[in-house]
């Protein structure tokens, strides 16, 4: 199973890319929004986040990459396929919105974002909420942009193990420890019993952002 592919960003078109390791180009396919990411970094050295999978076609299998800028964007997507009729290609089609608008719009019950999406109607934009609504609240932690958000240091907080997963999620989302410090603490204050697991302490910091 292949986790995540390094090398030179060869090419790069509105849902695929091309990247060079050693001499060896692997494509990749990805959506509209990481590849406009992507986009000034041709030439460059790129990382990417791989979901893996195989593709029968007729008497043969095609493997298949589809990459992701971050861990917890690669989650969603499998959050999102879990959807009866909702396949990789058809989500992957659908991901032309950042992540956290999506998931966002999850949460909120916005059936018409959703429905705005390619491939997805109205019942299936009724699915998607009744499946995923109130699961999927840490995603739209995800920044769109540079330098919105963080979360850090947590020695005085309840549940060391949760707050630090946190911790090292919302780091990587480029948020500020003091923002992280606050975030943490304010979620623990409002719920202090209800930190089972580092999802749910990640939804509860989204709530509390709406």
């Amino acid at each position: 199973m292949i986790k995540r592919i390094r090398g030179i960003l060869a090419e790069a078109d509105e849902n695929k890319l091309c990247i060079d390791i050693a001499g060896i180009c692997y494509e990749v396919n990805t959506s509209k929004t990481v590849c406009r990411k992507l986009s000034e970094k041709l030439g460059k050295e790129v990382e990417l986040t791989i979901y893996h999978y195989l593709r029968i076609e007729k008497n043969k299998s095609i493997p298949i990459m589809i990459g992701f800028m971050e861990e917890l964007e690669r989650d969603f997507f499998e959050k999102f396929i879990s959807i009866s009729g909702i396949g990789p290609r058809a989500a992957l089609r659908a991901f032309d919105k950042p992540v956290s608008l999506i998931a966002k719009a999850i949460e909120e019950g916005d059936l018409n974002f959703l429905n705005s999406l390619k491939g997805i109607g109205k019942q299936k934009a009724k699915q998607v909420v009744a499946q995923l609504q109130g699961k999927v609240g840490r995603f739209a932690l995800i920044k769109t942009e540079k330098g919105k958000t963080s979360l850090q240091n947590a020695d005085s907080f309840k549940d060391e193990e949760i707050t630090q997963q946190a911790k090292q999620i919302l780091k990587r989302l480029q948020y500020n420890p003091k923002e992280i410090d606050s975030l943490i603490k304010k979620a623990f204050e409002r719920k202090p019993d209800m930190m089972a697991t580092v999802e749910d302490l990640l939804n509860e910091i989204y709530y509390e952002r709406r």
